[in-house]
């Protein structure tokens, strides 16, 4: 099979995109499919001179394998393209995923995981791999998420802001504390912090303007961190994240040994399937497809709360997903097989 894995992109999750795609690309690779790896916003600029088949065995760039421990800087990546072009799509990117038999979707965050690359993938016929345009866009917004299944999961309270640094003030008088601070429409904690008190409160409401002023102010639940895969509308084994300092944040997730990863989770029976019910049931609600993971808060008196849904979650060497499939007697390139099947059967 002919497979393009799109990764990278113009989100802060960039670098997470670029390390999935890279793994995705070398299990396919040695699965004996004709595998070609591409950065979606910058294109072909990577392989200069080669053409057509040529790039389904250029050598995968080593650079991408690694996160770094911040984000990158967007602004120096767009100073970088070389082509004059608008647009996310870099040069030859639609062209290349025109001729495959599927693109492999290995972006993150608001620049593929948002529904506009999914819908644009259905408009030219492209087969891809994952959730439809319109679930990947309900998914990204937590404050839309959270709307629609309230009453079919336990959810923290919550408020919406959109705001500008003269309301600051005023959302930190209202705001009940202790509360968690994200960016509507970001994964991976970029830009997320926890307030204990109005100080803390201001500081994250100002880091939350870097990442578009439009925030989820949430009550912070204290308890563990769990995260549950699902694949083809079914759990897989849950995961405890217990990080070592601090909470699971971007630095947490993708530096190896900054958080101890217990799969299956220490819960009960009991709790296994709660939490796997309440996962499958987010997925159903929003309209999910193939794969995603979950990430719950298990409280001091045993209760979960459900904290978003990730639509096209990491699948690098320290991701969840992969661990939790393994858990469930699948290895990493059967996976990746798995999710290619799944998607295609869909017929879209």
């Amino acid at each position: 099979m002919k497979i393009v894995v799109l990764a990278g992109g113009i989100s802060p999750e960039r670098d997470v995109s670029l390390s999935s795609g890279t793994k995705i690309a070398q299990a396919l690779r040695g699965s004996g499919h004709r595998c070609a790896l591409v950065d979606m916003y910058l294109g072909l600029e990577d392989y200069p001179g080669l053409t057509g088949e040529e790039l389904y065995a250029a050598p995968l760039p080593e650079r991408w394998r690694q996160v770094g421990r911040v984000e990158p800087d967007l602004d120096a990546v767009r100073a970088g393209r070389k082509w004059d072009g608008k647009g996310e799509f870099g040069p030859g990117v639609l062209e290349l995923c025109r001729e495959a038999d599927v693109v492999f979707l290995a972006l993150h965050g608001q620049c593929g995981e948002d529904g506009r690359v999914q819908a644009a993938f259905d408009l030219l016929g492209i087969p891809y791999t994952g959730s439809g345009y319109l679930g990947s866009a309900i998914a990204m917004d937590k404050d839309l998420t959270k709307r629609l299944v309230r009453n079919v999961v336990n959810t923290p309270e919550w408020s919406f802001a959109e705001y500008a640094e003269t309301d600051i003030d005023a959302l930190a008088e209202k705001t009940p504390l202790p509360c968690v601070v994200k960016p509507v429409d970001s994964g991976s904690s970029v830009g997320v912090s926890i307030a204990w008190d109005e100080a803390g409160l201001r500081a994250a409401l100002r880091e939350g303007l870097k990442h578009g002023g439009r925030c989820v102010l949430e009550r912070y639940v204290k308890g563990r961190e769990i995260q549950v895969a699902i694949l083809d509308g079914k759990a897989l084994p849950a995961i405890e994240i217990v990080p070592k300092e601090g909470f699971y944040d971007y630095e947490n997730k993708y530096q190896a040994g900054a958080a101890e990863e217990l799969c299956p989770a220490p819960i009960t029976p009991e709790q296994t399937r709660d939490v796997a019910a309440q996962t499958e049931a987010v997925f159903r609600t929003l309209g999910l497809a193939v794969y995603s993971r979950a990430d719950f808060i298990l409280d001091e008196d045993g209760k979960f709360w459900f904290l978003e849904i990730n639509t096209l979650p990491g699948m690098t060497p320290t991701s969840l997903v992969p661990q939790e499939a393994a858990a469930a007697g699948i290895d990493y390139p059967a996976l990746c097989r798995h999710i290619i099947d799944s998607s295609l059967a869909l017929g879209r």
